[in-house]
């Protein structure tokens, strides 16, 4: 019976040493895998700071270029207040009108206090126009649809029946020169971006 007992015992003992083992075994898996999911959680958590951070930094950017934009569009308006500047540009924005029409009858749209000073602009534009193209044009400024007077300046052009435009009004002038310029912008403000493979 003493001998019964031992081996009892010690089969009761390798029992209790697999059991406890395989329990340890249990929780040393359960804590690697709390631990990795809290680590995976850490990164998520990492990355969605960093993404926040990142969206924060290109609104601050957007912020302050738009500001830039304002700031252009709030001197336009001391631009066209000095009438001799104005005239000169609305000479230009006229002209270059035409040349990108060069249709034989176009229609100038521009604001009603801005119709002496381009009616002025078309009279010099149309010999000039002729002498370039060679072509014989009628240009009639509209009188009865003006631009809105809330717009900083310029003029639209139209062909004769109306179906194709040419948006030279200040803003647009502007958002063009915007557009074009605004890698560069970036570039002054921010640095060159390594991501970007090509400029636009």
């Amino acid at each position: 019976p003493a001998l019964w007992e031992a081996d009892t015992e010690e089969e009761f003992n390798i029992e209790k040493g697999r059991l406890v083992q395989t329990q340890r075994l249990k929780i040393m898996e359960y804590y690697e895998k709390k631990e990795k999911q809290i680590e995976q959680q850490k990164k998520i958590q990492m990355s969605n700071l960093m993404n926040q951070a990142r969206l924060k930094v290109l609104r601050a950017r957007d912020d302050l270029i738009t500001d830039l934009l304002n700031e252009a569009k709030q001197r336009l308006s001391k631009v066209v207040k000095d009438t001799t500047r104005y005239q000169v540009l609305l000479d230009g924005l006229v002209l270059q009108g035409l040349y990108q029409l060069l249709e034989p009858r176009m229609i100038v749209r521009c604001r009603k206090q801005d119709f002496p000073l381009v009616k002025a602009a078309v009279q010099k534009a149309i010999p000039m126009y002729k002498i370039a193209t060679k072509n014989d044009v009628d240009v009639q400024i509209d009188q009865e649809s003006y631009l809105p007077e809330d717009i900083a300046g310029g003029v639209e052009i139209y062909n004769g029946d109306r179906k194709i435009k040419v948006s030279n009004t200040l803003e647009s002038r502007l958002d063009l020169i915007a557009q074009q310029m605004m890698p560069e912008v970036r570039g002054a403000l921010f640095g060159a971006n390594a991501n970007r493979k090509f400029l636009d």
